[in-house]
């Protein structure tokens, strides 16, 4: 016959709910506090204090937008602008480098070895299986 684990162990659960329950007031507590001392923070501008300035949507969205946007530009600008003014297209794939073979031979594939029989691998790939 099996026993439930909160039967076998009842000392273990009951300490277990004591502690979160002590975890619970804590956090409660601390979240009281915190709400209470906010409190002030919210008071007027005290007496000879200038006054707060409110931006209005307007200057927010250029201050947050307005200056990204321009430094996204001069970014991009500062980036083609050398190549611009040696002609080159501002494009990926723009200039047309020919093809390259790093190790290669020097006169193309004319210098490759043909293959000599029917086991030789030379010649480039194979369409066998």
């Amino acid at each position: 016959m099996s026993v439930p684990e909160a039967s076998r162990y009842p000392d273990v659960v009951t300490s277990m709910r004591a502690t979160i329950v002590r975890r619970t007031a804590a956090v409660l507590a601390a979240s009281a506090a915190v709400v209470a001392v906010a409190g002030p923070a919210s008071a007027d501008v005290p007496e000879g204090w200038a006054q707060p300035y409110h931006p209005s949507g307007l200057h927010s969205l250029l201050i947050f937008v307005g200056i990204p946007a321009l430094l996204f530009l001069l970014i991009t600008l500062a980036v083609y602008l050398p190549s611009m003014l040696r002609g080159e297209r501002g494009r990926p794939g723009g200039s047309g480098v020919e093809d390259q073979w790093f190790g290669g031979p020097r006169k193309g594939t004319a210098e490759l070895p043909a293959p000599d029989n029917e086991e030789s691998k030379a010649g480039g790939a194979s369409g066998r299986w």
